[in-house]
């Protein structure tokens, strides 16, 4: 079983910046790909950001070059730094994982339980 815990969402102004963080805990052998999604009222849980175990990137269109995920492999620890923030970045933000299991080596996916991030005009 892995636990995921978000930090560091909030309110913030137009063109601000914010830095989500996302620890994983428990056992397993391994953490492997980690990223962000985000789910707005009314809309449907979307990709902003992924990472591999071995750094590889991937953004949704809207936060390219805003918006930098890195990880930290020795914490299991993955961030978004999130800057010139718009009113439309404003949901909530969740953190997922895939981690393999520590002894039968599946791999299954976890998510966090969101932290929300607002952003006003």
């Amino acid at each position: 079983q892995v636990q995921l815990v978000e930090s560091g969402g909030g309110l913030v102004q137009a063109g601000g910046s914010l830095r989500l963080s996302c620890a994983a805990s428990g056992r397993f052998f391994r953490i492997n790909a980690m990223g962000w999604y985000r789910q707005a009222p009314g809309k449907q849980r979307e990709l902003v950001a992924a990472i591999t175990s071995g750094g590889s990137t991937n953004y949704a269109d809207s936060v390219k070059g805003r918006f930098t995920i890195s990880r930290d492999n020795a914490k299991n620890t993955v961030y978004l730094q999130m800057n010139n923030l718009k009113p439309e970045d404003t949901a909530v933000y969740y953190c997922n994982t895939e981690a393999t299991h520590y002894t039968t080596y599946a791999r299954y996916d976890y998510w966090g339980r969101g932290t929300q991030v607002t952003v006003s005009s």
